[in-house]
């Protein structure tokens, strides 16, 4: 008994060490986002169920992420899209990445 109390303290300092933090598209997929173009603050939302949806319903889709990228299937223009995310993002965090349309903004929400 004595033996097991030093390695379960022990053990109880190191496992926050191995606690790993979200990743940029974790929270994106979690918190949902604005999408910001010029004159417009599109909110977007992801589902668990690997759904998406924006504008009111308006523009909706499907959603699955492959390492840092986020693949998106759209009932907009274009149809699949594939955007590479920085790593280290935090919700509140605003960015900007390279969408098909060219550079956009974008804030994961808090």
């Amino acid at each position: 008994m004595r033996t097991f109390l030093p390695i379960a303290f022990a053990a109880a300092l190191v496992a926050p060490a191995f606690a790993q933090e979200p990743t940029t598209l974790q929270y994106i997929t979690t918190k949902g986002i604005i999408l910001k173009v010029p004159g417009m603050d599109i909110p977007v939302t992801y589902m668990p169920d690997g759904k998406w949806t924006a504008m009111d319903g308006q523009v909706s889709g499907t959603w699955k992420i492959v390492g840092e990228t986020l693949c998106v299937t759209s009932t907009y223009e274009p149809a699949e899209a594939w955007t590479l995310y920085p790593a280290g993002k935090k919700p509140g965090d605003e960015f900007e990445i390279m969408s098909p349309q060219g550079p956009v903004s974008i804030q994961i929400n808090k």
